[in-house]
């Protein structure tokens, strides 16, 4: 076992701070946050409902705690905390891969692992590239101004998610309403009543595939012919991966693709520089990764008893991570405030740490550089339509990100 109580910066005590909290600039964390951001390693929180946890803000902590086996991520468990009222309704619904433990875990990820290598995002640019390119004519084609969130930084990866799955884009309003549902709706019952829409969307699709004699070349045509029907899968964990796999493989990247151009606008200098060396994109994905931060507050419950950073994690004590001020430790991060494209920014956790680390990141990574990179290139007057301080964005009990985007060129 990695021994944890040597890990810098210790925890401090001090009231707890209110998690999560809203940003009040879409890229930088919370204004609230920034007592964490004194090089402490663990602060304490509190969530809606009254409950203290732990919040990890520590780099090195974070890593070595993101990668403890005594963190569980199963959230059946009755002690797991749940950041939000819509999340705590949907407590009992299984959730494959991110809310389970290894070996279940383990056993699940392995079937996946195939389909999101390097090498197969690879094998998917000329698709992603041509995907960008469909879109960015039809913006061109239809002129300015333009709305990007629903014009480009969505149905990007929402068409090559389909496409890798297998799932039909004809359905493309019904699934990405009920994501938004599912991760944004006001009350729980919303969010229950969207993760069961799309169980009941994908759990049909599941059932055709495996009607047919052989399998198309999706996903989820693998899952079905390849793992349900051998029974190394049930059917409710093929429906759970499915709903996983289409709702995180649209929404996240589609946030980093809006967000991520608003942030570049806001930073000429930068925008510039990349502009003038396109090969710095991929340092400059991964810069944008750290700096944003979008899924701030992955959520952890200690099996037992873990000592860290000089203080003790009791066995049944929530345990959040605030990616947003991890990402900015400034024992990990010079100028962590910065956007800076030469830094070694390899290491921030964006995409988590451990065994539950973003199975999607390869693909991500790709479809970032590529809408990105095609969106500045093909639109080089590309700013804001509206004043910055009005463009509306997402509250910080969700995926980060703009709500809309209004550009011209």
């Amino acid at each position: 076992m990695t021994e944890l109580t040597d890990i810098t910066g210790p925890a401090t005590p001090a009231d707890p701070v209110a998690f999560p909290q809203d940003r009040t600039c879409p890229y930088h964390p919370p204004t609230g946050y920034d007592p964490l951001r004194d090089g402490r390693a663990l602060s304490r929180a509190t969530l809606y409902d009254g409950r203290e946890v732990w919040l990890v803000t520590g780099h090195a902590t974070a890593r070595a705690l993101l990668a403890d086996p005594r963190l569980s991520s199963d959230r059946r468990r009755p002690d797991f905390p749940m950041p939000s009222p819509r999340f705590a309704g949907v407590r009992d619904r299984r959730v494959s891969l991110l809310g389970v433990d290894d070996p279940e875990h383990q056993r699940q990820r392995r079937m996946m692992i195939p389909s999101f290598t390097v090498k197969r995002a690879t094998g998917l640019r000329p698709t992603i590239q041509r995907t960008v390119d469909g879109l960015l004519d039809r913006m061109t084609e239809q002129g300015p101004p333009a709305e990007l969130v629903s014009a480009f930084a969505l149905p990007v990866p929402s068409m090559v998610i389909c496409g890798l799955l297998g799932v039909p884009y004809a359905d493309h309003e019904f699934f990405e309403g009920q994501s938004r549902r599912l991760l944004r709706g006001p009350t729980a019952a919303d969010t229950q009543d969207a993760r069961r829409r799309l169980e009941e969307y994908l759990g049909a699709l599941v059932d055709e595939k495996a009607q047919q004699p052989a399998p198309g070349d999706g996903v989820l045509d693998d899952l079905v012919h390849g793992q349900l029907r051998t029974g190394a899968l049930s059917r409710a964990e093929v429906v759970s991966m499915a709903v996983i796999l289409l709702v995180a493989g649209h929404e996240t990247t589609a946030n980093m693709i809006s967000l991520g151009t608003y942030t570049l606008l806001q930073h000429p200098e930068r925008l510039a520089e990349l502009r003038a060396d396109p090969a710095l994109l991929p340092a400059a994905v991964e810069e944008l990764m750290r700096m944003l931060s979008i899924a701030d507050g992955l959520v952890r419950v200690a099996r037992e008893d873990i000592e860290v950073a000089g203080t003790t994690i009791r066995a049944g004590e929530g345990v959040f991570f605030s990616t947003s001020v991890i990402n900015r430790d400034p024992s990990q991060y010079a100028d962590p405030d910065a956007l800076d494209f030469h830094r070694p920014s390899r290491h921030h956790v964006a995409f988590g740490f451990g065994i539950h680390q973003c199975l999607g990141q390869n693909l991500a990574r790709a479809e970032l550089e590529i809408a990105l990179g095609s969106l500045f290139a093909r639109l080089p007057g590309l700013r804001l339509a509206a004043p910055a301080e009005e463009i509306p964005f997402k509250p910080g009990d969700t995926i980060q990100g703009m709500l809309e985007l209004p550009v011209t060129w």
